[in-house]
């Protein structure tokens, strides 16, 4: 069953030249003549890559058939982080560079999901809020207004923007899309 441009969602994911991509972001335009083109933001899901690319909106494509797997994280040994797999105890191993910006959202003991195309493993995937621990920060301006933000790092290694009241070691919840701050854990 052929994918139309024109039906392109966010987090679709389709085979492009050969290669499994997902698309992140798409916008309809409709140019004064001619036919309709798409503009995608897509990622590669083989190489993590991420590039801007344009379709006509008539143009179809082969749904990329991408199984999912749930793991546990296991531990990080040099640039490898090792899964393991709930069910059958096998052990998956993923680069910091398959894994990308998601390296920030996975710690110890978390839960995740593994993501294969033709049982080649691809990446991960984490869940839309994560929680993480605050470990460096600077201390509350006193007097400073309740909507003033500060520096901070979690225990991953994430620089963000919390409140002026988070102290270090407590939880707090981030978004892992964009890694900015959500609330308390």
């Amino acid at each position: 069953m052929a994918i139309a441009a024109g039906d392109f969602r966010t987090g679709l994911t389709l085979i492009v030249d050969g290669d499994p991509w997902q698309v992140l972001d798409f916008q309809h335009v409709k140019p004064g003549k001619g036919a309709a083109i798409l503009k995608t933001k897509m990622k590669n899901l083989k190489t993590g890559s991420v590039q801007e690319r344009n379709f006509n909106a008539s143009t179809k494509f082969e749904p990329a058939n991408i199984s999912k797997k749930s793991a546990q994280y296991s531990y990080k040994a040099d640039d490898t982080y090792y899964f393991m797999d709930m069910e059958t105890y096998d052990t998956y191993e993923l680069s910091e560079e398959q894994i990308g910006f998601n390296k920030y959202f996975i710690v110890e003991g978390s839960e995740v999901t593994l993501m294969f195309f033709e049982g080649t493993l691809l990446s991960v995937m984490v869940p839309e809020k994560v929680e993480l621990t605050v470990a460096q920060t600077d201390a509350a301006i006193k007097g400073a207004p309740s909507n003033q933000t500060k520096d901070a790092v979690t225990e991953t290694g994430l620089s963000l923007r919390v409140p002026q009241f988070i102290e270090p070691g407590e939880k707090i919840v981030v978004f892992s899309a964009d890694g900015k701050y959500s609330g308390r854990a």
